[in-house]
């Protein structure tokens, strides 16, 4: 499913009523009755107390639509309005004078005491106070009759977005509604995804309010949610090559963990052949705990890390397999970051960069636009605000419009790691992941993450492909993990332990409940 930004939504909103005809009173409308349902979906509507509030622009239109909804369908619905009514305009007006032609209570709001009383005797709470045009923080009245709601413990149902995030970024204006469901019009908005404004829409339900697929699966929009694409099947009669052939270049003295959960969950994701270059010393402490890869020990520098000497036959072992992982626990050494730096730029295969290795290449990043062969950096939010040169407050604040410029300037597949981590590729696209919970920000979660993507580009889909697949089917044993132990104490190689499972759940499109739950709902 796409995801739109704000002016991407109002070109939308445009087209469908300047081009196709449809009126704004029919995609007002069609909002209203799809908010109503999926109201009607969370509780029993008859007999119910409702309060709605509305603020003066289209969305509080969309509200008054609700109100009728609810009102036709035998609850008690109270609507307080937060503009003079002298605001509403166009469609928004007409849906408030058909209210006042009904037997529903219309209330101005001068006063946070003129709301409380009913808030905490209704038994929900309708959000169309702002929408998505929001453009600066949230003060005076609006922001006191948020924290009440917020205070009040009711189940709230925001209209396309909660009030007070903001709908491209997905950051907090100053104070936000937390609630319980969001219907969101037309397309899912960047702010409905991205944290933290993820945080305050509990579940997303999608309604596309009669725009046409052109419209809503249209190609100038760049930005989708990362669903993951059919696994190729194992052929019977394939051997352990026909899988995937990676080498892993990973280890140091001291760093046992991220080299044996790379090159190990690769197998488990289901990878053929795994191959671990690292430092001879480390290589039997390795073998101990991961006997099924086959080690090729490298000549080591005084500090334990794999020297600069090993780089002739490192070069001629990465031309005879399908995919190079430059990094996990390789340390900071810098004779083995300069090996990192020259490899990444010989190697004539597609070549994934990690851990160390991004701090390797981020000294110079421009030489990865030269390379012939694709190339994937997995950057955490540090790595990839060195990466940039810009701050992580910045790329925060802008992950979408950074990852983008970055993976056009790299002519690189970035995989921004997160909290619904981001894939941008060269062409402008960017993915949005929704499996995974934050019991996954533990050590050794991205050597997992490492070793899935390469498994998937073994089992045979194109590079861009595998690393979707490997961002969801590794978030995917995530939550597999957490539905097991709980979100606290899970392990990389809990995490790990889960990818058999989570492959064999998307080969089966039957991601489950678990899966279920991060999904988007259309109505």
């Amino acid at each position: 499913m796409k995801v739109a930004t704000t002016e991407e939504m109002r070109a939308m909103d445009r087209y469908a009523i300047e081009t196709l005809g449809i009126s704004d009173e029919i995609l007002m409308e069609n909002a209203g009755i799809a908010a109503a349902c999926a109201l009607a979906g969370e509780m029993e509507i008859a007999g119910r107390r409702f309060a709605v509030f509305c603020g003066g622009g289209n969305n509080g239109g969309d509200g008054f639509v609700v109100a009728r909804k609810i009102h036709s369908g035998g609850g008690i619905v109270k609507v307080f309005l937060l503009a003079d009514r002298n605001r509403y305009k166009g469609a928004a007006r007409k849906n408030l004078d058909r209210l006042l032609n009904l037997a529903v209570d219309v209330k101005p709001v001068e006063s946070v005491e003129d709301v409380r009383s009913y808030i905490l005797h209704s038994h929900a709470i309708v959000d169309a106070i702002f929408g998505t045009g929001l453009d600066r923080d949230v003060e005076g009245l609006p922001r006191e009759v948020i924290e009440l709601i917020n205070a009040s413990g009711k189940t709230v149902l925001s209209l396309d977005i909660p009030s007070g995030v903001n709908g491209d970024t997905g950051n907090l204006m100053g104070e936000a509604i937390r609630a319980t469901a969001t219907v969101t019009f037309g397309l899912p908005k960047r702010g409905n995804l991205l944290y933290p404004g993820f945080l305050c829409g509990g579940k997303l339900y999608v309604t596309h309010i009669s725009f046409p697929p052109e419209l809503y699966d249209s190609e100038t929009i760049r930005v989708e949610v990362n669903d993951p694409p059919p696994l190729p099947g194992r052929a019977p009669w394939g051997h352990k090559g026909d899988f995937g052939d990676v080498l892993f270049v990973a280890g140091a003295a001291g760093y046992y963990g991220a080299p044996a959960f790379s090159a190990l969950s690769f197998l488990k994701a289901g990878g053929g052949y795994s191959r671990l270059a690292a430092p001879a010393s480390v290589v039997p402490g390795l073998a101990a705990q991961a006997g099924e890869i086959v080690f090729v020990p490298q000549r080591e520098t005084a500090s334990g890390s794999i020297a600069l000497r090993n780089r002739a036959a490192l070069l001629e072992l990465a031309g005879k397999v399908d995919l190079v992982v430059l990094g996990p626990g390789l340390s900071l050494a810098e004779e083995t970051q300069k090996l990192v730096r020259e490899l990444a730029a010989k190697i004539e295969k597609p070549v994934l960069i990690d851990g160390d290795g991004l701090t390797a290449v981020a000294k110079n990043s421009r030489f990865l636009k030269k390379r012939r062969y694709e190339t994937v950096l997995t950057p955490h939010a540090g790595e990839m605000a060195r990466i940039t040169g810009k701050s992580v407050d910045a790329i925060e604040k802008d992950p979408v419009g950074i990852l983008r410029e970055t993976a056009a300037a790299l002519d690189s597949i970035v995989v921004l790691k997160g909290a619904h981590t981001l894939i941008g590729f060269p062409d402008g696209r960017v993915f949005v992941n929704m499996s995974g919970n934050p019991g996954m920000a533990t050590a050794g979660s991205g050597d997992v993450l490492t070793g899935a993507i390469g498994a998937m580009f073994g089992l045979g889909l194109p590079l861009q492909e595998a690393v979707r697949a490997g961002v969801f089917i590794h978030g995917l044993a995530g939550d597999i993990a957490a539905a097991g132990k709980g979100e606290d104490g899970i392990t990389a190689r809990d995490i790990m332990e889960g990818l058999p499972r989570a492959v064999a759940m998307v080969r089966e499109q039957d991601l489950g409940e678990i899966a279920e739950k991060k999904g988007l709902y259309l109505i």
